[in-house]
């Protein structure tokens, strides 16, 4: 096993499971990163994320590499987040499906990988975190990071290649590979030049502001999305700060410095 042949193999499962479980929600092509667990950044997560934060080898004692993937969302379901104070029934349906998504691709990639001989632990797509600081004892996000898949934005997010509309999910093996790069540049338009604050002003719950996050002001609007959508699922999401930005699609920093950034709103 190498990381081209897990690679196909997380991209060929996302495929087969739309076609099987005839899923409303559709997906562009995931990334895949992959880190060393000898990483010293993943020490540094107890000091950035939380005293709490797992280490690899915590979760898998054999562990060699973490593999992080992230899963894009397709533009409909983005654009379909853009207008209103909660969340769209797409937009809900999407976190829901993924969710559903990430732990079936985490459970076949334990066999796939198990089948070659090596261990593998699998962490669930979301909730490990500490319900009362709401901070995750395991952050996907932070995770691949290390791994290569972006850089962070003014909205906390993950920003990838393929933009922060998506959902993060990862694994650890005792397979030893090759760790990605991590990307040197920016990928936030304001962390590069300042000129972007948009995620600021699409914040619907006071909870991002030019000068601070508060992260309880933020859980407050995803609760009541997750008392909206309750006939979807365990809906407690928001994502109004992730769409109708230069980074919902792609890194924006990397774009032509004569392009300028509109969005167009769904005709769908």
């Amino acid at each position: 096993m190498n990381k081209t042949s897990i690679t196909n193999q997380l991209q060929i499962f996302v495929t087969r499971y739309r076609e099987e479980h005839s899923t409303d929600t559709r997906w562009r092509t995931p990334l895949v990163g992959f880190a060393s667990v000898d990483d010293s950044l993943f020490l540094e997560l107890k000091r950035i994320v939380s005293p709490t934060h797992a280490l690899p080898n915590d979760l898998l004692p054999t562990a060699r590499t973490v593999i992080v993937f992230f899963l894009p969302f397709h533009q409909s379901i983005a654009r379909s987040n853009i207008t209103g104070q909660l969340a769209s029934r797409e937009w809900a349906k999407a976190y829901v499906e993924t969710n559903a998504l990430i732990k079936a691709m985490g459970l076949h990639m334990k066999q796939h990988i198990k089948s070659g001989g090596f261990a593998v632990a699998v962490t669930p797509p979301t909730r490990n975190f500490d319900s009362q600081k709401l901070i995750s004892d395991w952050s996907h996000r932070h995770v691949a990071f290390v791994a290569g898949l972006g850089r962070f934005g003014f909205n906390n997010m993950l920003i990838t290649k393929s933009g922060c509309c998506g959902r993060i999910g990862s694994f650890i093996t005792s397979l030893e590979l090759p760790p990605d790069h991590r990307p040197d540049g920016e990928a936030c338009l304001y962390h590069h030049d300042g000129l972007c604050k948009r995620c600021v002003n699409r914040c619907v719950g006071s909870a991002l502001l030019p000068d601070q996050f508060y992260r309880y002001n933020c859980y407050q609007v995803c609760l009541s999305n997750e008392e909206k959508h309750g006939s979807i699922g365990k809906a407690d999401v928001c994502g109004k700060c992730l769409v109708d930005v230069p980074c919902a699609f792609t890194n924006p920093v990397k774009r032509s410095k004569n392009e300028i950034y509109i969005e167009i709103p769904s005709k769908e």
